[in-house]
């Protein structure tokens, strides 16, 4: 049984259609056990056809900005874990390759424990949640699972974790996700949509320890506003505001030209927009843009930071990224001709319980690069990984599998997942064995890149910008 996303040619009629009983829908989950055993979700075992993990990365290059390649080589080659975040097509083509229940949700596509942090709602309610979606596509549940499973492993064991402690933390990860799939299949469809996870909700699960630290992570999330932003990301020059640049992380591009068609991108932006957040936006004027490298995995790619001005002195920060056919769909072999702006800000509504109220789309339109636009520095931030230890380590990849479970079950079927997922520890301590497994081979890919940056066939020196 798979459940498919709908289609833009769906009609009413649709929804006359009977849709099967709760009993109906879990039984038809177990019954999926017969194809898909449980236990075949704990095998990785590289194909012989493998695709080359350097090579599919050189490959994924070869369309971006050929300056910044180098420093993305450089930000993977620190460690597993940095590679893991920067080769989610590589773990898609290897997911591909697994088995899978056939029960389809709408994955982030990328949901490694890095992209879960906290940020403000519109109410301005610290939430936690799912808070990249650059990958987002229909696909099988378990893909979202076991990118999360196996970046838990591989970060826990750069923390100097032994095995029984990183195998705990997806064990608390994915029976986190079965025991809310569970009740969320109890829910209402309605009551799924509104359930939100409050950190204030979180913390009150916690050990002190953990408290403090969250609060003072909350602390500093808070205090990433727009206010702060114009003061450590621009100068005043002659009297006018402008970013300041940070080489090559932060470059201001010079022209009326390039202005031009970023002055498109966000014309279309703006017809993305609700009307009610469309005459938002109308109450700004642009003042300044500069390119701005970001992350891991996505350096090279077009990304701009463009300040505006409001009416009553408040600034406001946009950040436009372009966006790309998403692993998922490349590993699965679809074709669409939708707008892949648009694609990972659907995706990011469907899943995230609080989007951004400036959240949309648009298409440069010279060289037809389309990206998704949102809010830069929006009371915005993640957990530093690298200075977890237990029991923060396992509480962290709890709430992890909690918010995934609440996202596939935004617009997955809760039940069927539920049904197939079960009540024992057999699912979890599957995805447990592929996430050592896929952690080795993370290590082993990394070897690969290290070696070939050694031996000069890939560079990490930067070239000169044109």
């Amino acid at each position: 049984m798979t459940t498919r996303q709908p289609s833009a040619s769906t009609t009413l009629t649709a929804f006359d259609a009977p849709i099967p009983g709760p009993v109906e829908r879990r039984e038809a989950g177990k019954a999926l056990r017969s194809a898909v055993p449980r236990n075949a979700q704990a095998v990785w075992e590289p194909a012989s056809d493998r695709h080359d993990p350097i090579e599919v990365l050189v490959e994924q290059n070869k369309t971006r900005d050929q300056n910044l390649v180098p420093l993305r080589w450089e930000r993977m080659a620190v460690s597993p874990f940095t590679f893991l975040r920067g080769s989610a097509l590589v773990m898609a083509h290897d997911l591909a390759t697994t088995p899978t229940a056939g029960i389809d949700v709408r994955l982030c596509g990328d949901a490694h424990m890095a992209n879960f942090g906290i940020f403000a709602s519109p109410e301005r309610r610290l939430v936690f949640d799912l808070n990249d979606f650059d990958e987002t596509w229909p696909g099988p549940f378990e893909w979202d699972l076991k990118r999360l499973s196996a970046s838990l492993v591989v970060a826990a064991r750069e923390n100097g974790f032994d095995r029984v402690a990183c195998r705990r933390s997806v064990l608390n990860a994915v029976s986190a996700y079965r025991d809310w799939m569970d009740r969320f299949s109890a829910m209402t469809h309605l009551d799924v949509w509104y359930t939100k996870l409050e950190v204030s909700d979180l913390i009150d699960v916690m050990a002190p320890a953990q408290r403090r630290n969250v609060s003072q992570s909350m602390a500093k999330i808070t205090s990433k506003t727009h206010l702060k932003a114009l003061a450590k990301l621009t100068e005043v020059v002659d009297g006018k505001r402008r970013i300041v640049e940070d080489p090559p992380l932060v470059q201001r591009v010079e022209g009326a030209e390039l202005q031009r068609r970023l002055e498109g991108v966000l014309s279309g932006y703006r017809t993305s927009l609700p009307a009610d957040r469309q005459a938002l936006f109308d109450q700004y004027r642009f003042v300044d843009f500069a390119r701005k490298v970001v992350g891991v995995g996505s350096v090279g790619t077009r990304c701009w930071i463009a300040l505006f001005q409001g009416p009553n002195g408040g600034p406001l920060f946009l950040q436009l990224k372009e966006a790309r056919a998403s692993s998922p769909q490349l590993a699965l072999g679809n074709t669409s001709r939708m707008h892949m702006g648009q694609r990972v800000v659907e995706g990011q509504r469907m899943l995230q319980a609080s989007s951004d109220v400036l959240l949309g789309w648009g298409t440069d339109p010279v060289s037809k690069i389309q990206y998704y636009v949102r809010q830069l520095w929006d009371s915005k931030g993640s957990v530093d990984i690298a200075t977890l230890r237990s029991p923060g380590f396992d509480t962290y990849a709890t709430f992890c599998g909690w918010a995934l479970a609440r996202a596939h079950a935004r617009i997955g079927d809760s039940v069927t997942i539920g049904g197939y997922v079960g009540s024992s520890e057999r699912f979890a301590e599957s995805i447990a064995d592929f996430a050592e497994a896929y952690a080795d081979q993370t290590t082993r890919d990394h070897a690969l890149l290290v070696a070939a940056i050694a031996n000069g066939s890939l560079s990490v020196t930067p070239t000169p910008a044109v």
